[in-house]
């Protein structure tokens, strides 16, 4: 009986593991790099590891310093997770040797079907060995890992020798291996995924399907299960499939078959041969722990007997009814998807019956560059699947949250979609046709930033006294985003405000206000930090200083950081003086293991260059400018005179 796991791995896996060990009455141990010392799942193991020596962003992939962990801390077994080393074979060959249990599959069996190219020679399929333009579009694909990581879809013959460095780049830091590979690309098809379980005795089970089909950068945003409208017969073969895929490998633990569907076309993916992010909704489905049972299944006991619900006409939801997961990412999907990191100032998810969060954080936490920046993922079950979409949107849009940009409100805008709602519409496109209206500021922040500004003098009249005179004064003004406020003190002590117009000020205090619109009262709680950010409800605002210093100005051209993060490439042969043109890559951030392309805003010459490979830089940091030609004339002129 295994009685102590160490979970290698960070964040909210490792608090999800945890929670079912305790359970299980099995004690656990957390290793941590020295960015997350003071992490959640760092406080919330029985013990806790450093591991010492190697950079924040390599120190989850150093297998020799895990296990040794492991044997320090005297745990019995090792949990991978997802991510890191999950799928790496050596690791799992490393910890059995060290006689540790290892909760996954065999690692022969890893690297089989861990590599999507041997996974698909072993179900007799052939990636492409020469791309023409007939074969376009193509996807080129990291063998190893996944989250999107080591992709790129290729729709110019020209720009495929770029993709395949910049692939092999992304995956060989995110997973340690930089080989990729070439496949068709199948426009907005539907992604489909099977469970598999199997155990030590041969026995093998599959869990239904769940659509991941919401996917950004190939990383999937919003999942489901039962996979809705999935007709029985086709859910039927793709379970056939996967089940013949474990079985012919010798699979053993918690795995999962992936498909992409287009009409009467299927197309098998990868197997991941660890447990997925989204398995709590096949969990909330089934009414079954996937953690533990893989504890069970490393422990060699049978698998138990559990019963699929009964598929129906019309995609309806089987008898335990409907889940649905959106990933809470720290990240602005308004500008390209951009990580972002920061302190978690407030992190507060609604509870009740149905509701479910798996996170790794919690209010004062802070989110590192370093890792992906997943927050949280909110599940919701309900009956029927318009009940639990309905629900997770209102759960979401009550959820508050502090600190970075977030894509909660992208989250709400597509579970309350028409597409969305209609399952027979789901496809991997989503977002590539809605991602600009989806994206836009939510509704009512114009009034945000009335709340704002009215929370803001209050305080202020509370340190330096009224502001009210029997002259009338001239309006005062606050700025938040592309928001102007002008407001004056009334003779009874309140505001008025007089842009935007048509806005009643009910009631105004520093930590709430009150605001009437057409006879509607908008009540707003209103927090403001020091970094800039004011929170006044769900509306997150930046406030624009109300005195700017004109040498502070950013030069046009300049191209600023759009990330904290580390140039890891700068385009070949760049210098200071080169002409550019626009759309043209100059260089490579890395944040959280994903790669940004840094490019030319225009054409012009570059007439500064402050990037280098290895710098780390903050958002807003000067990476480089680039002038056009009449910028540059002008300061050619200005240097003779």
């Amino acid at each position: 009986m295994i009685t102590s796991v160490l979970v290698a791995n960070r964040g909210e896996i490792a608090c999800r593991v945890f929670r079912t060990c305790r359970e299980l009455g099995i004690s656990t141990v957390a290793v941590y790099s020295d960015v997350d010392a003071d992490a959640l799942h760092v406080r919330e193991a029985d013990t806790a590891v450093r591991l010492p020596g190697a950079a924040p962003s390599e120190t989850y992939l150093r297998g020799d310093l895990v296990v040794k962990a492991a044997l320090a801390a005297g745990a019995d077994a090792v949990h991978p997770g997802y991510g890191f080393l999950s799928e790496n074979a050596d690791f799992a060959r490393t910890v059995i040797g060290a006689g540790l249990v290892w909760i996954g599959p065999p690692p022969e069996v890893i690297e089989v079907m861990g590599s999507k190219t041997r996974a698909k020679e072993l179900l007799g399929i052939a990636p492409l060995a020469e791309v023409t333009e007939g074969d376009l579009p193509v996807l080129v694909k990291a063998a190893a890992g996944g989250g999107g990581r080591g992709m790129r879809i290729v729709r110019e013959l020209g720009d495929l020798a770029g993709a395949l460095e910049s692939a092999s780049a992304e995956a060989a830091s995110a997973f340690g291996d930089g080989e990729v590979f070439v496949e068709p690309y199948v426009e907005n098809g539907r992604h489909v995924e099977v469970q598999v379980v199997a155990d030590k005795h041969g026995g093998v089970m599959t869990l239904g399907a769940r659509d991941c089909s919401l996917q950004r950068r190939h990383q999937k945003v919003i999942e489901e299960a039962p996979a809705p409208e999935l007709h029985p017969d086709v859910l039927g073969e793709l379970s056939e499939i996967a089940r013949d895929a474990a079985e012919k490998v010798g699979y053993v633990g918690v795995g999962t078959v992936e498909f992409l569907l287009a009409g009467a076309h299927m197309q098998f993916l990868e197997m991941n041969t660890r447990l997925q992010v989204e398995h709590p909704v096949t969990e909330e489905v089934f009414g079954v722990d996937l953690v533990a049972l893989q504890i069970s299944v490393a422990e060699g006991n049978r698998l138990p007997d559990v019963k699929e619900p009964a598929a129906r006409g019309g995609g309806r939801p089987g008898p335990f009814g409907h889940a649905v997961e959106a990933r809470l990412y720290a990240e602005d999907p308004a500008a390209g998807w951009t990580p972002q990191a920061g302190v978690l100032h407030r992190l507060e998810f609604p509870a009740g019956p149905g509701i479910r969060v798996d996170t790794g954080y919690v209010s004062g936490d802070t989110v590192p560059v370093q890792y992906d920046a997943l927050l949280a993922k909110v599940v919701v079950h309900a009956p029927t699947r318009a009940e639990a979409v309905r629900k997770l949107a209102h759960v979401l849009d009550r959820t508050v949250i502090h600190g970075p940009a977030t894509n909660r409100d992208l989250l709400v805008a597509s579970l309350r979609h028409a597409e969305f709602g209609n399952p027979g519409l789901l496809d991997t496109g989503f977002y590539d046709r809605n991602l600009d209206t989806l994206s836009r500021p939510r509704g009512g922040e114009e009034y945000a930033a009335v709340a704002a500004a009215l929370a803001g003098a209050v305080a202020g009249r509370g340190r330096f006294g009224g502001g009210w005179r029997n002259v009338r004064s001239q309006d005062e003004t606050r700025t938040y985003g592309d928001h102007e406020v002008r407001y004056r003190p009334t003779r009874g002590g309140g505001y008025e405000v007089t842009a935007p117009e048509g806005i009643g000020v009910v009631s105004a205090a520093p930590g709430r206000v009150s605001l009437e619109v057409s006879g509607v009262v908008r009540h707003f709680d209103v927090t403001a930090y020091e970094d800039g950010t004011v929170h006044a409800g769900p509306h997150r605002l930046t406030a624009r200083p109300r005195f700017t210093d004109p040498r502070e100005q950013t030069a046009p051209g300049s191209l600023l950081a759009p990330m904290p993060g580390t140039v890891v490439r700068v385009a070949d042969g760049l210098a200071v003086g080169d002409r550019v043109t626009a759309g043209q890559p100059l260089l490579w951030l890395e944040a959280m293991k994903m790669e940004h392309r840094v490019i030319a805003p225009a054409s012009g010459t570059l007439t500064a260059l402050h990037a280098a490979p290895g710098r780390q830089v903050e958002v807003g940091a000067l990476l480089a400018v680039v002038s056009d030609d009449a910028t540059t004339e002008a300061a050619q002129e200005d240097q003779t005179v």
